[in-house]
């Protein structure tokens, strides 16, 4: 039974769903939706450690402040790199949901965190939810928060299989009665993809660009497939040699050949999860296909990819940046049905 003093605070704060994203954080509120999308990005003076500004404020200053002021991801790989910033981040995105209630904001938090991460990186994400105001700090992984967020019937007797390709880490499970079956986290994903384009524009054009420059490189002539449309586009930067601006006219192709090293990572995590799963719940499979959710999913081609290379049809989930936002949203709003998928941050395990 719960406490007055619990009914109090539920009274007076809103219960958040939030994705703590390597690239992005997005804030769902119970009973309005999704709130908040903005960068996983903390400006910070290194002289004082001072926060300057947080999300999109704070990437706009990626690559243009002066030596003083650093732009940094506090996230890495889909978990927390620096504690303290993350926390300071949290505080920031709770604040800003609560800045209309003068009392009490302090909110139950339902996080999602990577498949694959650690006992210490699991107390860490729920200290930081507690550290930075939430009430209560429950933890759902990725996959599972992506495949409720994508509607799949989570809960019935039948296999659905999930792979959510966020900025740090692709995760791919395959779910039945509530539960993860079989799960891989690998730690390659959209911003690998990005390094690639990095590492191409300074190997063969002797261009030095930024990452902004890359990640809208990826957005408008990345591609995981021959058959889509070639597209033209320029990169812009610093001579390597002279120091000097220049800029290059790159086509589609050469992005897709420079990228094609983690994108053939990202496919072999699917096909090597459906090696492990078994049988009765590939049956399942074939008939209602493979489900993409995250950023990584808008990639051009990559579901004809992996249905090619699975034999498997395969859909890319509705507006599938938001759903693992929106699965840890309706965690929130059926606790006591959807409670049995959260995990403990201390072993793991499915709390009972």
């Amino acid at each position: 039974m719960r406490s007055p003093l619990s009914t109090l605070f539920g009274a007076f704060s809103k219960d958040l769903g939030i994705d703590l994203g390597t690239a992005n954080t997005l804030v769902f509120v119970r009973g309005r939706g999704v709130v908040i999308s903005e960068p996983s990005v903390v400006a910070i003076d290194k002289r004082t450690k001072r926060v300057l500004a947080i999300g999109a404020e704070a990437k706009r200053m990626v690559g243009r402040t002066p030596a003083n002021i650093v732009a940094i991801r506090p996230l890495k790989d889909g978990v927390i790199a620096d504690f303290e910033i993350v926390e300071d981040m949290l505080r920031y995105f709770i604040n800003r949901v609560h800045e209309e209630v003068a009392l009490l904001p302090r909110p139950r938090v339902v996080v999602g965190i990577p498949s694959g991460v650690t006992e210490v990186e699991r107390r860490a994400v729920s200290d930081a939810a507690v550290n930075a105001g939430a009430r209560e700090a429950y933890l759902i992984e990725e996959p599972m928060a992506a495949a409720i967020g994508s509607d799949l019937p989570i809960t019935e007797p039948s296999g659905s299989m999930i792979v959510d390709i966020g900025g740090g880490t692709t995760e791919v499970a395959v779910i039945s009665l509530g539960g993860i079956v079989i799960s891989r986290s690998v730690r390659i994903a959209g911003d690998e993809i990005d390094e690639m384009i990095l590492q191409f524009a300074r190997r063969e054009h002797g261009l030095l660009i930024g990452e902004r420059t890359a990640e809208q490189t990826k957005l408008t002539a990345g591609s995981a497939h021959n058959d889509v449309e070639e597209k033209k586009v320029t990169l812009r930067g610093r001579d390597v040699v002279t120091g000097l601006p220049k800029s290059v006219e790159v086509s589609s192709k050469e992005i897709r050949d420079a990228t094609e090293v983690p994108v053939a990572e990202i496919v072999e995590a699917v096909t090597t999860t459906i090696e492990e799963t078994p049988p009765e719940l590939i049956a399942d499979i074939m008939d209602q296909g493979i489900t993409l959710a995250g950023g990584g999913a808008l990639l051009q081609g990559l579901d004809r990819r992996i249905a090619e290379e699975t034999r498997m049809p395969v859909t890319i989930a509705d507006d599938p940046l938001t759903c693992v936002v929106r699965g840890t949203g309706r965690c929130q709003e059926d606790l006591d049905t959807l409670r049995k998928v959260f995990v403990s941050p201390q072993d793991g395990r499915v709390p009972r």
